[in-house]
């Protein structure tokens, strides 16, 4: 069975459209083709570094025996691997989901790129909304945890493979550019975004900062939910707007949280810690250098993204203003009619 059935034209092999046209079945080729390596015991070893996350510790606990794993170069494997997993779902939730739903909206070619971007993320969002409001329940329940006992080197399997899919997500979306033929004056745009995404999520990871990482993430996440939802419905209705307007509460209300919340993680928490200094084997990076530049990259890119959002909310107020002038306009312009007295208007007098 064919991942990708849209295909009107047969093109030569490695060309540019068989590439794009059929990706996501070559890409299920390499999947099962890790997979079967799993079946024989001399490639059993190295087909498991793609699939199953690596660098896993056992400890005694009064629960009993946990299972902790810290990061490392073998993560790129199994980055790798979920890579290719991401865009075959990414085709799974193009082809039987958003297709379908645009053949019966008739939307502009624009509209229609726009429409798949916020569907894919939409899907993207809310698994990982969930996934790391999960995360936080069952490992990170109080605030002081963020901070508390830093490096937080050793990770419950569940945050290990939540940053691992993150980053493979992110890294999938570059290739998806391509792929999905995206708009130039759009590529730009997307490129902003993905590369802020895995600077953070990189460095959440790989500076053993998981538990606020997750926090941050949870916000960002739901946040961007709720903007991509109010696309889908304004491109489905554009009558449909008053679902910006509960989007932008949540959008300045996660900016405060965020910033309040690195403050406190960062600039209070691990500047008051007992663990000060540069370890690389024990995974310690609590310097000033670095949490000064870890809070200065976060300020910056939330002062971005608030300038963004002025801009859009100005140039939706602008649109507001024209409209409104537009239709004044065309309603003086309009002669006036004589009345009726059986008029449909009178018939509640």
């Amino acid at each position: 069975m064919r991942i990708s059935v849209r295909k009107n034209k047969s093109y030569p092999f490695f060309s540019q459209e068989f590439l794009i046209q059929n990706h996501a079945d070559i890409v299920f080729s390499l999947v099962i083709f890790i997979l079967i390596g799993l079946m024989f015991e001399a490639t059993a070893k190295t087909a498991i570094l793609f699939i199953q996350p690596q660098y896993n510790v056992t400890t005694l606990s009064p629960e009993g025996e946990v299972t902790f794993y810290h990061n490392g170069w073998k993560d790129s494997a199994t980055i790798l691997f979920y890579f290719f997993i991401t865009i075959i779902l990414h085709a799974v939730v193009q082809e039987y989901l958003l297709d379908k739903v645009n053949r019966r909206l008739h939307l502009s070619k624009s509209k229609n790129n726009k429409f798949n971007e916020s569907g894919q993320l939409c899907v993207f969002h809310l698994v990982s909304s969930v996934w790391s409001l999960y995360i936080l329940i069952t490992v990170s329940k109080v605030i002081h945890s963020l901070w508390e006992n830093y490096p937080h080197v050793h990770l419950r399997f569940q945050v290990k493979f939540f940053y691992l899919t993150q980053l493979a997500y992110w890294l999938h979306a570059l290739p998806e550019l391509y792929f999905q033929k995206v708009r130039k004056e759009e590529i730009s745009r997307q490129l902003q975004y993905i590369c802020l995404y895995l600077l953070h999520i990189a460095a959440a990871y790989f500076l053993n900062l998981s538990r606020v990482g997750v926090v941050l993430l949870f916000l960002q996440y739901v946040s961007e939910l709720g903007f991509h939802i109010a696309r889908l419905f304004y491109f489905t209705d554009e009558n449909h707007q008053k679902m910006f307007d509960l989007w932008a509460m949540g959008f300045v209300f996660t900016r405060m949280v965020t910033l309040t919340l690195m403050f406190l993680a960062v600039g209070f928490g691990l500047a008051r810690s007992e663990n000060q200094g540069l370890d690389w084997e024990m995974g310690n990076f609590n310097t000033v250098l670095i949490r000064m530049t870890v809070l200065l990259l976060v300020c910056l890119t939330q002062s971005w993204l608030l300038w963004k959002f002025i801009r859009f909310q100005l140039r939706r107020w602008r649109e507001f203003r024209h409209e409104q002038a537009v239709r004044k306009k065309a309603a003086a312009k309009q002669p006036l009619r004589p009345m009726k007295r059986d008029s449909r208007e009178y018939k509640h007098v």
